[in-house]
């Protein structure tokens, strides 16, 4: 699939009509991965704080995710992306869902959801078995999301180690194979 034009969301962005055509793609190497960068800085920044592990995976996409086997799908709206979600290599055949963002005047459109179904067939074309994902109460929208689309949550003793100070939910879901 091709993806649009770079266009990158600045929060100064004007606003686009729920009715816009969607546009879902893949982050290529090589292409400009400043919008993943900007729309996750926002919302960390506005919740928690950035940490080690975000600088790393938000600065070098293409070393941390896309040279791993992983992901960057990204969303746009009228030539701007709007949304991303990175599926992070973890062990053959487990991803995790991380770095997923929606601007926020977008949110509460359905975007996130839509953006998590595109993960899911990206899942399935990569022959995942499993995804996972590292989550806080403090993002009770989020957590309903992936609830509601088949995360389940796993018991504390089951966690493992996560690189973030703020996960305080941890989820996973099989795939169908």
């Amino acid at each position: 699939m091709e993806s649009p034009a770079a266009a990158t969301y600045t929060p100064d962005s004007t606003p686009q009509t729920e009715t816009s055509t969607l546009t879902f793609f893949c982050l290529e190497p090589g292409q400009d991965s400043t919008a993943f960068r900007v729309l996750n800085e926002e919302w960390i920044q506005r919740f928690f704080t950035l940490e080690a592990v975000d600088h790393e995976i938000l600065n070098h996409p293409e070393d941390s995710i896309l040279a791993k086997g992983g992901r960057i799908l990204q969303v746009a709206q009228a030539g701007v992306t709007v949304g991303c979600l990175a599926l992070i290599p973890k062990q053959p055949g487990v991803c995790e869902v991380g770095k997923m963002a929606v601007a926020p005047d977008r949110r509460g459109l359905g975007i996130g959801r839509k953006l998590l179904a595109f993960a899911l067939e990206q899942a399935a074309e990569m022959g995942l078995r499993k995804l996972t994902l590292n989550s806080s109460t403090r993002l009770p929208n989020a957590v309903h999301l992936y609830e509601s689309v088949g995360f389940h949550h796993l018991p504390k003793q089951q966690w493992p180690p996560s690189e973030y100070l703020r996960t305080d939910v941890v989820m996973e879901m099989d795939l169908p194979r």
